[in-house]
């Protein structure tokens, strides 16, 4: 299979998986305990039907959105995610070369594997930063002295991650950031000789955003589980997202918001916009999908605040049946994270454009030449 093959995310997914160690596919692919929750995602989707008009009139279409402040020429955010250049060496760079290209936001990790300043130099398209609260409050506040200078758009306060999820499959495999090569996994490794060899020769993995202040960030081995555990603050409360968020002083998103009771309390606190989102499944296994929850967040607190719905997103009639229901935009990780796995940057864009043309052929069979027009209208819960 070559990514000429790729026709969709499924496609790029089996390509990452023949080309990736088993135990870095599957962290990419795992989730937390049973993976319910991370099936129910995308599975949502399924259960609600579009409603098209015809004969609209749609040789002209803008897909486009103002979201936190920034133009988007899709309803779509590539969704901050972990350890890219363990997946391919491009890593964050690729992503955010592709993002500026097709003109999306992106966001990077805590835990990305290139630094805040060289994403933030890279790129003048609409950028996040997500942010984990460490135990270390000097840790805490370097990351986002950081972000300000390097002029990034936003920050997601991550708030599902209070622990790790039971990543069961990563127990299994021992997977642990940077790879640890023990005898039961060095034949995985050694068998995908050009991901070997890439992760071996290529530029030294490291986690720069942390290195300042946890040896973890120097490239120690760790679990994320053991990472989550230990380095990130059980105590985080409202109190301190709102602290964080002056701190910050910028235009601020919470990432992992579930009900309609937190919804209701971010509008209180004054941000800028929510992320309904799970944690792809990875943290609390039998927690909703974050599309299940969208009407009901919408209907508590629509209009007064921008709604990201973060998750499970597959295909372009996933975005548009989002907006239909409610959100601002929606985001994904695994949607591009297989992309990269499979070809790097050029997997990544080719996954976007596949996506952009999913969307916008999406919009012309609804009839509607602006995601604006997008309303419950257009849906059937069956």
């Amino acid at each position: 299979m070559n990514l000429s093959d790729c026709h969709n995310v499924d496609d790029f997914r089996r390509l990452a998986k023949q080309r990736l160690p088993w135990p870095v596919f599957d962290y990419i692919d795992g989730a937390a305990d049973d993976e319910l929750t991370k099936a129910r995602n995308t599975a949502a989707f399924n259960d609600v039907d579009l409603v098209p008009d015809v004969l609209a009139g749609v040789e002209h279409i803008d897909p486009s959105i103002t979201i936190m402040g920034r133009r988007s020429a899709l309803p779509l955010i590539l969704s901050p995610t972990a350890l890219q250049r363990i997946f391919h060496w491009q890593g964050e760079r690729a992503i955010a070369r592709a993002a500026e290209k097709f003109g999306l936001w992106f966001g990077i990790s805590s835990l990305a594997t290139v630094s805040i300043e060289e994403i933030g130099a890279m790129t003048a398209g609409p950028k996040l930063f997500q942010l984990y609260i460490h135990k270390d409050k000097g840790l805490n506040r370097s990351l986002i002295e950081r972000c300000q200078a390097a002029k990034f758009d936003a920050i997601a306060l991550t708030v599902d991650t209070i622990v790790s999820g039971k990543r069961e499959r990563c127990a299994r495999s021992g997977f642990t950031s940077p790879p640890r090569f023990t005898p039961s996994s060095a034949l995985s490794y050694a068998a995908k000789p050009r991901w070997a060899l890439d992760y071996l020769f290529r530029e030294k993995f490291r986690l720069p955003n942390l290195d300042s202040h946890v040896d973890q960030g120097t490239g120690e081995p760790i679990s994320i589980a053991n990472y989550f555990n230990t380095m990130l603050d059980p105590a985080m409360d409202w109190k301190v997202a709102e602290q964080i968020r002056a701190d910050w002083g910028g235009t601020f998103c919470l990432k992992g918001i579930m009900s309609a009771a937190d919804a209701r309390r971010a509008v209180a606190m004054g941000v800028d916009a929510i992320m309904i989102s799970n944690h792809g499944g990875r943290q609390l296994d039998g927690s909703r999908a974050p599309f299940d929850a969208l009407p009901e967040i919408v209907d508590a607190v629509g209009g007064q605040i921008e709604i990201i719905s973060d998750g499970g997103v597959r295909r372009g009639t996933h975005v548009l049946k989002a907006l239909a229901a409610g959100a601002s935009c929606a985001s994904g990780g695994r949607l591009y994270l297989y992309a990269l796995a499979a070809a790097g940057q050029a997997g990544v864009e080719r996954a976007l454009a596949l996506l952009k043309d999913e969307i916008e052929r999406g919009m012309k069979l609804m009839g509607v030449k602006s995601v604006t027009e997008l309303n419950r209208d257009r849906l059937r819960w069956r």
